[in-house]
């Protein structure tokens, strides 16, 4: 487990030798050489900050319950209009999280595309038979013609499971995992499909999680065969707080790959060759959370844990991971294993079952903000920058970064950042201006860079970290 800190300050006197180095902009009739700045917290949107008041522990609480009240979400239960009629099953769920994103689109003028992704999954290892799947999603498509292809997302998986995921009899609440991720897209989409964004968001509400991440992985072969340019998946799974004696509800955790699942031979080989391990674009990702939970109080800090996911344990961020997108993982602090996977029953004087009242609703809501904080900074500001390279011909201690201007018009200006190749975050930037390339007095063999794009009102993107160019 990894705590990121502003290592800046703690190790100063490291640092000023650093920050004191001269930086030449490498471009005709730029700005004068500038000393260091060490990297600080995104400037806050106020219509951000305003958005995220709206999220309530309330409405959250009404939803979770919600989705317990259909019994079994389980991905083999009853999905006929007479099941559905009765409320019990994934499909009345279905039919319920659908109704929740068209009335959030009717208060909205209709701004939202309420969609459904269909496919049947045959026979595999927890799917006995021919099985139907949906994944229910809402579109806020972007408002500028050039960055409307750009797409963010957030999901939670909506179906449920007890101590057998064949058993379709028993009651599985499915309140933390995952109703409580569910609620988080959905809140996420009640509020921010208010506002208006130059890229596109979807909320996403997957199934199938609990038989193989079925329901997921479907959804990012098609994002991938559809060629979506997406830049971020937020998966948020078992978001719920539990209210056990040793809970930190000040922290949700924050899982990221390191070495892509989607990386090739020789990426791997230049990866390794040049200490890449802890900078996949899914890492960037976690680092851009983190740095959104130092500018916005969403009441809750997201703990860098440079992991895939937990031992021996998955999510549906993977399935995206392996289709080549940046995705990380939003999981509560500390996990009590009493409420996940279980028959409800009490033996021994321990009470096991997933259900709502182990549930914290407020740090739900908290973890919604900072999924919101995330998506609506994303889709504010620019594309990140192209093509970006670090120009290693020649044999110099100087260092030479060029990249391809922002595509979409949004990019007022660059930034170059590094940080030691030791530390979690970034630590230093230099202003480029409206640059493309630059010069800087820091050898590229002690650090790790990237570049990113910020617009006018100092949106900033997910940083690029720069391939070598001979």
């Amino acid at each position: 487990m990894i705590s990121p800190r502003n290592t800046f300050f703690r190790h100063s006197a490291g640092r000023m030798l650093v920050a004191a180095l001269a930086l030449t902009v490498g471009n005709a009739g730029a700005s004068p050489s500038k000393a260091a700045a060490a990297e600080g917290p995104m400037p806050v949107d106020g219509q951000i900050a305003a958005a995220l008041k709206r999220i309530s522990g309330e409405r959250v609480r009404a939803n979770i319950e919600k989705l317990v009240s259909f019994g079994t979400r389980s991905t083999l239960s009853a999905q006929d209009p007479a099941s559905i009629a009765a409320g019990r099953g994934i499909g009345a769920a279905r039919e319920w999280i659908q109704a929740q994103f068209r009335q959030y689109s009717r208060e909205c003028g209709g701004c939202l595309e309420v969609m459904t992704d269909t496919f049947t999954e045959q026979p595999q290892d927890r799917i006995p038979q021919p099985t139907v799947i949906t994944n229910v999603y809402a579109v806020l498509r972007g408002t500028d013609a050039e960055n409307a292809q750009r797409i963010v997302l957030v999901t939670g998986h909506y179906d449920s499971r007890n101590s057998d995921t064949f058993n379709i009899k028993d009651d599985a609440p499915g309140a933390n995992d995952d109703g409580s991720g569910t609620a988080v897209s959905l809140e996420c989409a009640r509020v921010l499909s208010q506002r208006k964004f130059p890229a596109t968001i979807i909320f996403l509400a997957v199934a199938g999680e609990e038989q193989g991440l079925n329901g997921s992985h479907h959804f990012a072969e098609m994002a991938k065969d559809q060629k979506w340019d997406l830049e971020a998946v937020l998966n948020n799974d078992i978001v719920g707080g539990d209210r056990n004696p040793e809970q930190d509800h000040s922290r949700v955790r924050l899982f990221s790959e390191g070495l892509p699942a989607a990386a090739t031979e020789p990426d791997i080989k230049r990866i390794r060759a040049l200490g890449g391990e802890n900078d996949s674009t899914s890492r960037e990702l976690a680092r851009y959370v983190y740095d959104v939970g130092r500018s916005y109080h969403t009441g809750v800090k997201p703990v860098l844990i440079f992991r895939l996911d937990r031992y021996l344990r998955g999510g549906d961020h993977y399935s995206f991971n392996q289709e080549g997108f940046a995705g990380v993982r939003f999981t509560e602090y500390r996990e009590d294993f009493h409420h996940q996977h279980q028959n409800v029953r009490t033996e021994n004087g321990i009470e096991y079952g997933d259900l709502a009242k182990f549930v914290d609703f407020d740090y739900v809501a908290n973890v919604a903000r900072l999924n919101a904080a995330t998506l609506a900074s994303l889709a504010s500001a620019p594309a990140p920058p192209a093509n970006v390279h670090l120009l290693t011909k020649n044999l110099e201690n100087d260092s030479t970064l060029a990249w391809d201007a922002s595509p979409g018009g949004l990019a007022k200006e660059y930034e170059v950042l590094w940080r030691a190749t030791s530390s979690p975050e970034w630590e230093h930037l230099h202003k480029a201006g409206g640059a493309t390339r630059a010069t800087l007095r820091v050898s590229k063999d002690n650090v790790i860079f990237a570049v990113r794009a910020v617009d006018a009102q100092g949106h900033r993107s997910l940083p690029v970290v720069p391939t070598p160019e001979r």
